[in-house]
């Protein structure tokens, strides 16, 4: 069986887009790979978190992947910071990735203008350094798969190119992993502005559908969703982005086709799109928040987590032994 690893940081709450485009792939692919998951703490950690905030984003995210149906049973499901071979792998591959690398990544130069559009001088080492820590994620567990928005694929080719070049210079340690990028809802867009991906980060909270939403605001979000001019119920991602988006989210939840979709609300407006769409978020949410409720009053997480940490503490560790023997860390045998 291949093998498929992912992460998302704990950094505020779990939004529908995170749920569509990462947490409910990895539910479909647990029956066809051996399943790495783990929730990206570590990460978390570049930029200030409230501690109280960062202990409760991380407890809901893990309540919620269970939630959506992920089986700790076939998926490996663990925090980043309770297998430590990953901050110390990070640490040999920072070593490895030159600067100029580093400072191309698109993320880093977004945080760049973000600071200088608020006149900050002050970034965080870790805002530049933590693709290494990156790289480390992915290369510890040698995945023949890492499922990744456009967004993020960068994020794979550098762990891809630093696999190479480690490869070359000490000999063949780590399997060069593939990027995967989802077909359909790889990248919701905020209900506001429809050429903004769906940020946990949403200033006003009304582009953004949080996992946790009470159910009438969820649906309230989805009737004030932006769209067009014309009222016609039409997939153009181009011409039509806000209307496209709303068809995207009904396309994966609905378990429709752009054209289906396009057939039933032929000559029919928006209205009736959106209080239809409205009624699917719902009960998707619904579903879920039932399920996260059960979880979080049954006591389930810590022993999710230690069973995950002690299964992914095993391949890491013979993998981090393998690389100190390689780069002469160590004189042990």
């Amino acid at each position: 069986m291949k093998r498929m690893l992912s992460g998302i940081k704990p950094t505020g709450r779990v939004t529908l887009g995170n749920y569509i485009g990462a947490i409910k792939p990895f539910v479909s692919f647990q029956d066809d790979y051996e399943m790495i998951i783990f929730v990206a703490n570590l990460h978390s950690m570049t930029i200030y978190q409230e501690p109280k905030d960062l202990r409760q984003n991380t407890k809901d995210l893990i309540a919620l992947y269970l939630a959506a149906g992920l089986d700790p049973e076939r998926v490996t499901l663990f925090l980043q910071s309770d297998v430590k071979e990953h901050a110390q792998l990070g640490w040999y591959l920072n070593c490895m990735v030159s600067m100029g690398e580093l400072s191309r990544m698109t993320q880093y130069k977004m945080q760049v203008e973000k600071a200088k559009a608020r006149k900050d001088t002050s970034i965080g080492a870790g805002i530049f350094n933590y693709p290494s820590l990156m790289n480390a994620d992915i290369l510890l567990y040698d995945p023949d798969y890492v499922p990744v928005g456009e967004d993020q694929k960068q994020h794979v080719e550098l762990a891809r190119m630093v696999a190479e070049r480690f490869n070359h210079r000490y000999s063949d340690t780590f399997k060069i992993p593939e990027p995967l990028t989802p077909r359909v809802g790889g990248r919701i867009m905020s209900l506001q502005d429809p050429t903004s991906k769906m940020s946990k980060s949403d200033p006003t909270g009304k582009g953004c559908i949080y996992m946790l939403d009470p159910i009438n605001v969820s649906k309230k979000k989805i009737m004030s969703a932006v769209t067009d001019s014309d009222s016609h119920v039409r997939y153009d991602k181009e011409n039509k982005p806000g209307i496209s988006n709303l068809m995207e989210i009904y396309s994966i939840l609905g378990h429709k086709s752009y054209e289906e979709i396009e057939a039933m609300y032929e000559g029919k407006g928006y209205g009736e799109f959106k209080k239809d769409l409205a009624e699917i978020v719902g009960a998707e949410l619904q579903k879920v928040q039932d399920a996260y409720n059960q979880i979080m009053a049954s006591g389930e997480i810590e022993k999710v987590l230690d069973e995950g940490a002690k299964k992914a503490g095993r391949i890491a560790y013979k993998k981090l032994a393998k690389v100190e023997r390689k780069i002469g860390i160590t004189i042990r045998k």
